[in-house]
């Protein structure tokens, strides 16, 4: 009986297997260059799709450097979080090709181009699952080589990203960038300001809203970014409209984030969990870059903590960049503040 089970669990991985691996079907995809930067004469690119362990279609932008041959190192992107991969994930994951990687930047599940409902939803045990079902893709490329594989995550998928390698042994170098940690932030607030009665209040509004979206079959969008923001804004909120509402910058159409946000209930499971219980268990090289200035910076301090508190200690390292703010590390700002040096130098050290 043992090995019946065991022989149709090996079948079940091997027909998952050919088709994640499988020609990639991509009509019906934007195919037009419609990234919020310029493309590289330096790289080919293309899209791409795979599956991940939910049955998900993933889409990304895949980008080889035109130059190289054999098998390369390869970097899978993710992020920001609510954004799509026509922006700063795209940005990252061209760079690194021109600096000799295969690279893929994904839609998560549930936005862009990719595949989920409802739409605009997010899970942290779903969305760690699509960094390792871009690992899956990478692993399976004829042009990488399987043994050198990294991740890149930015805001949201920089606290995910740390989630996927505390998980997945493939991983065997990550970047975090002015990452957030989004069940800390979900739980306690911005700057650790909600206490247990505000958060039974949110517990309280949120599944009032699950019943009634139940009872109508709509499910509600947070909203988005404002258009403008006042004066007395925070400075953190004026920076993501700076970033997501400009057409010089950020904005993108199909991006949550430039347009009408998350769903209202999505954050609801995220209070109950805890994204980083297994950093301290990351093995492998971990990078984590934040902005001197950023709202955010608090996460990367904490993230750095938690991975350096056992004994895996010796290959971490926190970059702080001088004058930077959250948001000029997804595009550079106006400083050219993204340290493209120091990660090429990391993925290349780490990835050889």
């Amino acid at each position: 009986m043992k090995a019946l089970i065991g022989m149709a669990l090996a079948l079940t991985l091997s027909a998952h297997a050919q088709t994640t691996t499988s020609s990639m079907e991509t009509t019906g995809l934007t195919q037009v260059w419609d990234k919020t930067f310029p493309q590289s004469e330096k790289v080919a690119h293309e899209k791409v799709t795979f599956r991940n362990r939910f049955g998900i279609t993933l889409v990304a932008d895949k980008y080889v450097p035109k130059q190289a041959t054999g098998k390369l190192p390869a970097i899978a992107v993710g992020g920001p979080f609510g954004a799509v991969k026509e922006q700063a994930s795209g940005r990252y994951a061209q760079q690194l090709a021109e600096a000799g990687f295969v690279t893929i930047a994904f839609d998560p599940s549930f936005t862009g181009e990719s595949e989920g409902e409802p739409r605009y939803s997010s899970s942290m045990d779903i969305n760690t699952e699509d960094f390792c079902a871009a690992v899956d893709y990478l692993s399976c490329c004829e042009q990488v080589d399987a043994e050198r594989i990294g991740i890149l995550g930015i805001c949201g998928w920089g606290g995910l990203s740390l989630n996927a390698a505390a998980l997945d042994p493939r991983i065997k170098a990550t970047v975090a960038v002015t990452l957030y940690n989004l069940t800390r932030v979900t739980q306690k607030g911005y700057f650790d300001t909600m206490d247990e009665e505000a958060r039974f209040a949110l517990k309280q509004k949120l599944a009032a809203q699950r019943t009634e979206e139940f009872r109508t079959g709509d499910i509600k969008p947070q909203g988005g970014l404002p258009a403008t923001t006042a004066d007395n804004a925070p400075d953190y909120l004026k920076q993501y409209v700076d970033y997501y509402k400009s057409e010089k910058r950020g904005y993108h159409p199909r991006s949550l984030n430039s347009n009408m946000g998350w769903n209202i209930t999505t954050t609801l499971m995220r209070l109950n969990q805890n994204l980083w219980i297994a950093a301290d268990e990351i093995r492998t090289p971990v990078l984590i870059v934040h902005g001197e200035k950023a709202h955010s910076r608090y996460f990367g301090e904490e993230a750095y903590q938690k991975i350096t508190n056992g004994k895996y200690a010796d290959n971490k390292r926190l970059l702080i960049v001088p004058g930077a703010t959250h948001c000029d590390l997804y595009d550079g700002g106006e400083g050219n503040f993204i340290p493209w040096n120091d990660i090429f130098t990391f993925y290349q050290s780490n990835l050889k």
